[in-house]
Order: structure tokens, then sequence, then C-alpha cells
């Protein structure tokens, strides 16, 4: 059974089971009536649905849809590790009980992976696709040293003024007031929730595969990520067929949580922009600037 939280734009979660997997969904129904795909969204990893919120006050016009990982947020943990493929069929699956045919796809760090992972298992139903702040996996150029020791650091989800103070060197970026929501709205994930989701993505790399994925794709990158260094968004803007690269200026690996006013209009103005307009109009057009 669904449940609607009572403030803002929220969606109604329920608890789902697909193929013996039970998941924590979040759903958004749209607000205006529109054709428009819904939006398939991908997580970073550890991070609960909660901390994609933001995504409903947004994007108003088009049905979404998020879950937490098995064993992070509210999900059981799976008995098993799985693999990539494994979580896009049960996002496929779990797109089927909504009712979502063709959908647009948004993954962010280790969700940009799956996004890859789901885009290309299921590309004759993804209209578009926007990878924020990831890499095309393990051929990725790793970030500092001092932002992945903080990444592994179990406080970061449990001690609110650990990650407060150690925002900046972790993220690339100063804390500011999304920030401290963002803080606020973490949950630690199982241990071993965790752990699957490190270990499913060893071995994997979206190069293989990545010239058969012909959507529409826009990359998004802050220029001071300590985690996700910028030749990452480079290697998958030169290696998508039909991809263009948007740069947020003093933008870190959570830009979409501390530069929302400026990333979002490019987000929903991609989203918004005609596919045959695409083919020759590029994001200079949209009064925003572009690499």
């Amino acid at each position: 059974m669904a449940t609607t939280p009572k403030a803002g734009r929220l969606p109604d979660i329920s608890m789902e089971t697909i193929g013996g997997q039970t998941v924590r969904v979040a759903h958004w129904s749209e607000i205006k009536q529109s054709d428009k795909r819904p939006l398939l969204f991908f997580n970073g990893i550890g991070a609960n649905l909660e901390l994609a919120f933001g995504l409903g006050e947004w994007i108003t016009d088009r049905e979404i849809i998020t879950f937490d990982m098995p064993g992070v947020g509210e999900s059981p943990a799976a008995r098993f590790p799985y693999r990539p493929w494994m979580m896009a069929r049960l996002a496929r699956k779990l797109c089927d009980r909504f009712g979502m045919g063709d959908v647009d796809v948004m993954g962010v760090s280790w969700g940009g992976a799956m996004a890859q992972q789901y885009a290309f298992q299921y590309r004759n139903s993804v209209g578009k696709l926007i990878l924020c702040a990831t890499t095309a996996g393990m051929t990725m150029v790793p970030g500092k040293i001092s932002a992945i020791s903080k990444m592994a650091d179990a406080r970061r989800y449990s001690d609110p003024e650990f990650m407060r103070e150690n925002f900046q060197r972790l993220y690339g970026e100063a804390a500011d007031e999304g920030a401290g929501q963002h803080i606020t709205n973490l949950k630690p994930p199982a241990p071993m929730g965790y752990v699957y989701q490190l270990i499913a993505f060893l071995g994997w790399s979206s190069l293989p595969f990545i010239r058969l994925m012909r959507m529409p794709t826009l990359v998004m990158a802050g220029d001071q990520d300590a985690i996700v260094p910028m030749a990452n968004a480079h290697i998958l803007n030169t290696a998508l067929p039909n991809s263009r690269l948007h740069v947020v200026d003093n933008g870190g690996h959570l830009f979409l949580v501390t530069q929302a006013d400026v990333s979002v209009p490019v987000i929903t103005g991609f989203l918004d922009e005609p596919v045959d307009a695409m083919q020759t109009s590029s994001l200079w057009d949209m009064g925003v600037s572009a690499v």
C-alpha cells in the first residue's frame, strides 16, 4: 500500500516485490497533464530515495520513479551479490508495474553507471539519457585520495557534523543550505547493501557497448568535483554517439544539490527539447554555457 508524505510535493512511497527482491519505491504523478515520457532516476551509492525528493519540485509535468537499491534506505538487503543488468531488469519491471512504457533515464554518480546499463539494456524504450557526475566504469580517471578516503568513512552517513566539516574536501564545494538539507536526509545503508553496490560494478565498463547508445544524451559535470574528475565527462561525451557536455562552473560532485538553480534549467531544457532540433542545436541555443 502506498503512503503519501504530508508536506510539499512529495511522492507516493510503496514497497514493491520484484522477482523475490523487495525495494522501496518513490513515484511522483505528474501535476500538469502532458504526453511527456516519465523519468526513471538512479541515485548515487548508498543514497536513499529521500535525497531525490527535489526532483518532484523541479519536474512537475512528468511522472518520476526511483527506488532504494537493496540494502539502501528502507529496502531490505539482497541475499546475494548482484550485477548491474539485474538491477536494470528490476527497474524495467518496476516501470512496467507503474504503467510506464518508454522512459527518459537519469543517473547521478554510481547511479549514472546504472543509467548507462539500463539505457543499453533497454535502448529501444529509452528516449533521452542524463548522466551527472559519473564515469564509464572501471576505465574511469580516479578522484582525489583525500575525497575517496572520506567516501569510505561510514560516519558520513551517521554523523551530520562529520559531513558538514568534511563536505568541501569530500565533494569539492562548500556546504550551503541545500547541502544541509542533503545531510539531514541521509540514512545509513546496511553494511552489506553498500558492499554489494561497490562490487556490482567490479570489472564493468560501458565503453564496450557505449556506441550502441544512440539516444540523445546530456553529460553534466562539476569542474571542482573531487570524486569524479572532469576527464570522465569528456570520455563519456566523446564515446557517446549523440551527446553534449555541460560543465557546471565551480560545481562539485553534488552540483545538483548545491547549484540546483543553475543545473536544473539545463536538465529540464534538455528533456523538453524536441529530438529533431537536437541534431542541429547546442546548449548555447538554450542560454547556458557548454564545453
